[in-house]
């Protein structure tokens, strides 16, 4: 409610009761004697003494005196009367015909009018004084609930604020004063609250971004590892290494390197730039860069290629998929053992690469686990890894446009679908 209109009806009150006071002060009864009206009502009790009324209901209802000669105290109180200034009128003779002697008939003079008047007037007073006073009180509660109670109110919310609670809403009257201004107050909570929302999903994506680089920095560091063993290995040997082996061992550690290089960029700019997610850039390309990456993963010496790529223009981040390959290769090695073969198989919205070991596989009811973050399965125990390969490989072939499926047909196999350029 406006305190305008607070001040407004709060006078228009007082003004209402001054003004009605002044209205009764104003009344007939309270006025000087009028000859005329004294006239009227004589012959009104005259008239009920022929017709042989009650003279005590007659004084009653005429607010008189009708005093008799043959009253005991007739004089003395005539001689009252005179003093008080009352008005006195005499009682014809016609009164004895009903058998009422002669007599006067006292009506009240100014003494008294105004005696009664003010006791008239000091119940008045008393009256307005009590109604202004439950009216005070009435306003004291109109500015206590829509000014004060706010303000209280707004003491507890920016306690919770500055506590961290940012679910409790600033509760708001319709009409309240001051409504805008707790409004305001509110959207600062609700917006303080996507903040730090948004700040805590920035800071959950950071954390998965560095567990997720860090995972895919493994699998280049290993082929190095595995690379130099084997060159080491074949060198110790009686043959030793040809210069043709030396070329083709060092290619792949050049390579693993160049990859751990995108990746340290990778989370260089992901940290500038407080990226949400590792980014993935789908080009258009020959579907033939598959058999490149294939070949830069040759360490998996047990891999066999049973068909060729068909040729076509693809949707692929050529990067995140040698990722994908080389996690799912790299899985298998590590919980199958055996060899890996991989086919092609072309659809008119794009290519499908199958890759299938020969392993135990996964238990049918942790199959729809395997693609979450961070779930190992119960083969994995005693394995280093940190649930993050199929995670990543369906994360990347989805951010291609792409599709990523792995189920249980003699061992574990694994279907990787690119999507033709054009059709997306």
């Amino acid at each position: 409610m406006k305190l305008r209109y607070i001040t407004i009806v709060f006078t228009a009150a007082i003004l209402l009761v001054l003004a009605a006071n002044l209205k009764e002060t104003e009344a007939p009864k309270y006025q000087a004697a009028d000859t005329v009206s004294l006239n009227m009502e004589y012959a009104r009790i005259a008239e009920g003494l022929a017709q042989g009324k009650k003279r005590e209901d007659i004084e009653k209802d005429s607010g008189c005196q009708i005093l008799l000669a043959s009253d005991a105290d007739y004089e003395s109180r005539v001689m009252e009367a005179v003093k008080k200034g009352d008005t006195l009128l005499d009682y014809n003779a016609d009164g004895e015909e009903a058998g009422y002697p002669a007599g006067k008939i006292v009506f009240p003079g100014a003494r008294e009018r105004l005696g009664e008047l003010e006791k008239d007037v000091q119940s008045r007073m008393t009256a307005m004084c009590l109604l202004v006073l439950l009216i005070g009180y009435g306003l004291i509660a109109l500015i206590y609930v829509y000014f004060i109670r706010p303000f209280g109110r707004l003491k507890q919310f920016a306690a919770d604020v500055a506590k961290g609670n940012l679910d409790a809403p600033l509760r708001m009257t319709k009409g309240n004063y001051f409504g805008i201004f707790t409004e305001s107050f509110d959207l600062m909570r609700e917006e303080l609250k996507k903040a730090k929302e948004k700040e805590y999903l920035a800071n959950m994506s950071k954390k998965e971004l560095a567990a997720g680089l860090s995972h895919d920095m493994k699998t280049p560091v290993a082929v190095i590892k595995a690379t130099s063993e084997l060159m080491k290995a074949k060198a110790e040997q009686s043959g030793g290494l040809n210069l043709a082996e030396v070329q083709e061992k060092a290619g792949v550690i050049g390579q693993k390197a160049d990859m751990l290089g995108q990746l340290t960029d990778n989370m260089f700019h992901a940290t500038l730039e407080e990226l949400e997610s590792l980014a993935v850039n789908p080009l258009e390309v020959p579907s033939t860069v598959i058999s490149h990456v294939l070949d830069k993963l040759r360490v998996h010496e047990d891999v066999r290629i049973h068909s060729e790529v068909p040729e076509c223009l693809v949707h692929m981040d050529v990067l995140r998929f040698e990722q994908v390959l080389d996690n799912i290769l790299n899985n298998s090695d590590k919980y199958a053992g055996t060899g890996i073969d991989i086919t092609f198989r072309e659809q008119p919205e794009g290519i499908v690469v199958m890759l299938r070991d020969y392993g135990e596989g996964v238990p049918e009811d942790e199959l729809p686990l395997v693609k979450e973050k961070y779930y190992r399965g119960s083969n994995a125990k005693g394995k280093e890894g940190a649930g993050l390969g199929l995670y990543l490989a369906g994360y990347f072939m989805k951010h291609m446009k792409g599709d990523f499926d792995c189920y249980n047909d003699g061992g574990f196999v694994v279907n990787l679908f690119l999507r033709k350029a054009g059709l997306m």
